[in-house]
């Protein structure tokens, strides 16, 4: 076997563990070998006729989930093409799924994400019925502390630059700490527990997805 093979086999195993740290928090966690299968089991958690929003999740883009909501028979919201961002926003806040992705997540299940408009992580936290994570096994760290370095310093930086913005970490690739005006690091949300039996579900794919 070459060393990508061994690599995916030893995201296998780590999977399995993320998976029970997910469950020992009330969320339930899935293993995908490939986006394909990630794509299949998102859809068998989407009943047809769903309300569907989003935040920026560029994970569900890369495994084709959000082409097939928009051609499917599913009620997307659309906040890219709505005339009123905001008004999709907030309708996303009564939707019968949620789809995410993590900044982080940690290998005993803790789910770590940072926010600028901060839509994306207070859907996360509470309105949605579900949530459906789609998150690349390259975003598995060994703990919070280091879930938080990578939201800080491999996230961050590259959406910063992706969106156009004037931080400090756009233009160095770091995290300053910054009080720019177009800081992206408004909200912080750790997820550690959820009260709600059903309501998290968190795919992991065995592949390098969004950042």
């Amino acid at each position: 076997m070459g060393s990508s093979e061994f690599e995916k086999k030893r995201n296998e195993m780590l999977a399995q563990k993320v998976i029970k740290g997910l469950e020992s928090r009330n969320m339930s966690g899935y293993y995908a070998a490939t986006k394909e299968e990630a794509l299949a089991k998102a859809l068998e958690l989407i009943p047809e006729q769903s309300t569907v929003g989003m935040g920026g999740a560029m994970s569900a883009h890369e495994i084709g989930l959000v082409d097939a909501l928009k051609s499917g028979n599913y009620d997307f919201i659309d906040r890219d093409a709505a005339s009123d961002p905001r008004e999709a926003m907030l309708k996303t806040y009564d939707a019968d799924v949620f789809l995410a992705s993590a900044n982080a997540i940690t290998e005993d299940g803790i789910l770590v994400n940072i926010d600028g408009n901060s839509n994306r992580v207070s859907a996360i936290a509470q309105g949605p019925r579900k949530v459906v994570f789609i998150v690349g096994m390259n975003k598995v760290c060994d703990d919070v502390d280091g879930a938080i370095k990578r939201a800080r310093n491999v996230a961050a930086p590259i959406n910063a630059q992706r969106f156009g913005l004037s931080t400090p970490c756009a233009s160095t690739g770091s995290c300053f700490n910054c009080k720019s005006p177009d800081t992206i690091c408004c909200q912080f949300l750790i997820t550690r527990f959820s009260r709600h039996e059903g309501r998290i579900h968190v795919i992991l794919v065995n592949d390098d997805l969004g950042f």
